[in-house]
C-alpha cells in the first residue's frame, strides 16, 4: 500500500512519520513547500504522479482565533482545497483519511457528542472545517473523516507547550474552567490511523468516527495535569493557577462550552481505545526533555 501524508511538516504530519516510520507501507511525506494544497491544478498534478493508494490529509488552518479575521483563507486550506482532493479522490480511486474537529458542534449539549449528532459550528474556523467534511461527503469519493479535540504532544504550538512556556516565567496564570473537553495526544490520532489503514483494502462503506481523549476535563483542570507531571521532571511551575470562567478570558473565536466526543464508534469498528492524555503529557515531557526543548 502506497500512502500520501499531507501536511507532514505539523504536529500530526510529525507524528504520523513517527508512527509509520516502522509500517511496511511506502510512504510520501510532502510539506507545503512540497505540495501546497491551495494550488489545486498543481496538487493534482503531485498526486497523479505519486499515485497514493491512500491520502492522509494532516494539511490544515488550525489558528482558531486568526481564522476570525482571516477567513478566505482558512476555507481556502480547510474546505475549497479539501474539495479538490476529494474530488481528485473521486476520480482516481485513492482513499481519503481527513482529520476535523470538535468545533463543529456548537457545545450545548449535555452528553458526548456522537458522529451523527446535528452540527452548528459558532466561529469561523469549525465553518470551514464542517465545510470541508461536507465537501468530502457530496464528492463521492472513498473517505474516513476523524473528528478530534484539543491535540497536543511534543511538536508544533499547542496548549501543552505554551502551559510549560508560560509557567516557566510567571509565578500565577489563569486557566479557564468551564469548558470541557478531552485533551488527545496526537501520537495516538496518528497511531489510529495507521491502524485503520489495513482494514481500507477490505472495506466499501465510508464513514465518520470520533476520536479523542479517555476522560473529559476543563482547561484548568489540564493544565494542573501538566503541571503535576512537570514537577515531578524538576521543571519550573506556577504557584498559582486560578480557574477563571470564559467571560473573563475572552477570544475572538467562540468556543463549544462542551464539546466531547463519544468515541465508542471507532472502538467498535476498529477496535481502537481513546487517547489516554494523560500518559501523552507523560510521553511529551519526556521527549522534549530528551531534545532539550524544556
Amino acid at each position: 500500500m502506497k500512502i500520501l501524508v499531507l501536511g507532514c511538516n505539523g504536529q500530526l504530519g510529525r507524528c504520523l512519520k513517527d508512527q509509520l516510520v516502522n509500517t511496511n507501507y511506502e510512504v510520501i511525506f510532502t510539506s507545503r513547500e512540497q505540495i501546497n494544497i491551495t494550488n489545486f491544478e498543481e496538487t493534482n498534478s503531485e498526486i497523479l504522479d505519486i499515485s497514493p493508494d491512500v491520502i492522509i490529509n494532516a494539511a490544515a488552518y488550525t489558528e482558531v482565533d486568526m481564522a476570525e479575521k482571516d477567513q478566505n483563507n482558512a476555507n481556502l486550506i480547510n474546505h475549497l482545497a479539501v474539495k479538490n482532493i476529494a474530488d481528485f479522490c473521486k476520480k482516481h480511486g485513492p482513499w481519503l483519511i481527513h482529520i476535523s474537529t470538535d468545533y463543529v458542534f456548537d457545545g450545548n449539549s449535555n452528553s458526548p457528542y456522537k458522529e451523527h449528532d446535528q452540527t452548528n459550528p459558532h466561529s469561523a474556523y469549525g465553518v470551514t472545517k464542517l465545510n470541508g467534511e461536507l465537501a468530502i461527503q457530496s464528492s463521492g469519493c472513498k473517505y474516513i473523516i476523524i473528528r478530534t479535540a484539543w491535540v497536543f504532544s511534543e511538536y508544533g504550538n499547542n496548549f501543552l507547550k505554551t502551559m510549560l512556556r508560560l509557567g516557566s516565567k510567571v509565578d500565577k496564570l489563569r486557566v479557564v474552567d468551564d469548558q470541557i473537553g478531552c485533551p488527545t495526544y496526537a501520537q495516538d490520532l496518528a497511531r489510529s490511523i495507521v491502524e485503520i489503514a489495513p482494514y481500507l483494502k477490505m472495506r466499501s462503506n465510508n464513514g465518520i468516527y470520533h476520536f479523542c481523549g479517555n476522560q473529559p476535563c476543563t482547561w484548568h483542570d489540564f493544565a494542573n495535569a501538566i503541571f503535576d507531571h512537570a514537577v515531578t521532571k524538576n521543571l519550573k511551575i506556577p504557584n498559582v493557577i486560578n480557574a477563571i470562567d470564559t467571560l473573563s478570558y475572552p477570544t475572538p473565536a467562540k468556543r463549544p462550552t462542551f464539546s466531547v466526543l463519544n468515541c465508542s464508534k471507532i472502538q467498535n469498528d476498529f477496535g481502537i481505545h481513546p487517547s489516554n492524555w494523560r500518559e501523552g503529557i507523560e510521553h511529551s515531557l519526556d521527549k522534549l526533555l530528551f531534545q532539550k526543548e524544556i
